[in-house]
């Protein structure tokens, strides 16, 4: 199989796994915020959620990551290795989970205090089973990217947000609140763990001749995922600590606001999210087989479709914030707009960040990613802590877009070091994006004011996505044809 090919058959497995992920938790979202929940207890549920997954960090330290690296370079040279490889990265990975959620257990009442938010401390019980097998469907789906089967990563993930879904929903009907859908999610993760497990022993551990590893190899396991372990705990620290900081400054109902807005920029950010989990592993077997050329070709092909599609969608998303956040949500949830719209910027440098980062561990550049992460994470918090007393939910919104920009930046820089990049292409594929998003910005400028209700809201967006298609197409920046082709 070519790698177009092969790159294409994940994309499309994982853009599938991730669009049944985004439209379940759309509608999951959707459901919790305007029928389940009040916008408390939105805000409590995730503020529980966003400190279990703080607390994830110190249940991987960067193994899995290790592990997918060294199976990835190993699995063609040295495939006996393999079995030796899983075991000690998942030897380590239950230790630390044992560690992780026993100190969670005992400071549950400490974080309760400190957030003045005496629920938390038996949601917090809850949630230290959540973190258990959270760390084990991650663990799963970043093994299965080492092996090159994203195909894999995608069933385990399209399992647990399809009984996530289904657990919450029913729980949530039956009364049990924000416990009910607390446990929902973790019902989620269990199933998913469970096939998880299945697949990694019958088509990955039992499938190659075990003849053990060595001392070295562990080493060099262990070594590489002290920078991962760094870039891992910082990009938690950016996407979990700033919803806790927000419900420490202020109040779960802040929490929520943040956590819908980012949400939906999240959503946003399938796409790339999709073509970076799928390009990634790519790379490192170009810089294997010495065709580092063919690896930047591949890398600036995606940064050309990441400006063309996600320039215009940060645009749209600023224009259309005030009127989709309460027609969609209800007008308890308004408080949420602004902070879309800052997010707006984000998403274009999140849907960057996707297809560089997994790419740059792959190449074995995770040392540079670590240091940019490290400190732009600090910055972060930082940044929080000045912002959100000054502008609430929004301060946090600014934080995020200020770092995560000089991240992706520093990202960028370091891949064309790796590569050596056509800067000239990339700079024409970004002013073609700009002026299409400007166009398109336009003719929404003007339909915006008349969404007064949400087939009207449906209709501008609609417009939109065709003035952006055909512009597209009439500059010839993508020829409709031959993407249609490749991607059935």
């Amino acid at each position: 199989m070519s790698v177009t090919n092969k790159i294409v058959k994940g994309f499309k497995a994982t853009l599938g796994a991730r669009l049944i992920n985004n439209i379940s938790n759309a509608l999951l979202m959707l459901l919790l915020a305007r029928v389940l929940l009040t916008p408390d207890e939105y805000g409590l549920l995730f503020l529980v959620i966003a400190i279990v997954s703080v607390t994830q960090l110190g249940s991987d330290l960067g193994l899995a990551r290790s592990a997918a690296r060294y199976i990835s370079d190993r699995k063609e040279t040295d495939p006996s290795s393999i079995p030796f490889i899983i075991r000690v990265s998942l030897r380590y990975r239950l230790i630390l989970i044992g560690i992780v959620v026993g100190l969670l257990v005992l400071t549950r009442n400490l974080l309760a205090r400190v957030l003045d938010t005496p629920e938390l401390s038996t949601l917090l019980l809850l949630g230290a089973i959540y973190l258990v097998f959270l760390s084990m469907y991650s663990y799963y789906q970043t093994i299965f990217q080492g092996f090159n089967k994203v195909d894999l990563s995608a069933i385990v993930e399209v399992v647990n947000n399809l009984t996530r879904v289904l657990f919450v929903v029913l729980l949530s009907l039956l009364g049990f609140g924000v416990v009910g859908a607390l446990l929902g999610y973790v019902l989620g993760f269990v199933f998913a763990t469970i096939i998880g497990t299945i697949i990694l022993y019958r088509r990955f551990y039992t499938a190659y001749d075990d003849r053990g590893g060595d001392r070295s190899l562990r080493t060099k396991i262990l070594r590489y995922s002290v920078p991962l372990t760094a870039s891992h705990s910082a990009n938690i620290l950016d996407r979990r600590v700033d919803t806790v900081l927000v419900g420490y400054f202020i109040n779960p109902v802040a929490v929520g606001y943040y956590v819908l807005a980012k949400q939906i920029s999240e959503f946003v950010t399938v796409f790339s999210g999709a073509l970076g989990f799928s390009v990634s592993p790519t790379f490192g077997e170009q810089k294997a087989n010495d065709s580092l050329e063919q690896a930047a070709r591949i890398y600036e092909t995606s940064l050309q479709y990441v400006f063309l599609i996600y320039i215009p969608a940060a645009v749209g998303i600023i224009l259309v914030a005030g009127p989709a956040i309460t027609l969609t949500f209800g007008e308890g949830y308004a408080g949420a707009a602004p902070v879309l719209q800052v997010l707006g910027i984000y998403v274009i440098f999140q849907s960057i960040t996707d297809v560089t980062t997994n790419g740059l561990d792959y190449l074995g550049r995770a040392n540079a990613r670590a240091v940019a992460k490290g400190v732009t994470s600090v910055g972060n918090v930082l940044l929080n802590i000045v912002l959100i007393p000054l502008y609430g939910a929004t301060g946090a919104a600014l934080a995020t877009v200020v770092t995560f920009g000089a991240y992706t930046l520093v990202n960028v820089h370091v891949m064309h070091r790796e590569l050596s990049l056509n800067f000239r292409r990339l700079g024409r594929a970004f002013g073609f994006a700009t002026a299409i998003s400007a166009a398109m910005g336009g003719a929404v400028v003007i339909l915006v004011r008349y969404a007064s209700n949400i087939p009207a809201l449906l209709g501008v967006i609609t417009v939109g996505v065709l003035v952006w298609g055909a512009l597209v197409i009439l500059t010839g920046v993508i020829d409709p044809r031959e993407t249609i082709a490749q991607l059935t």
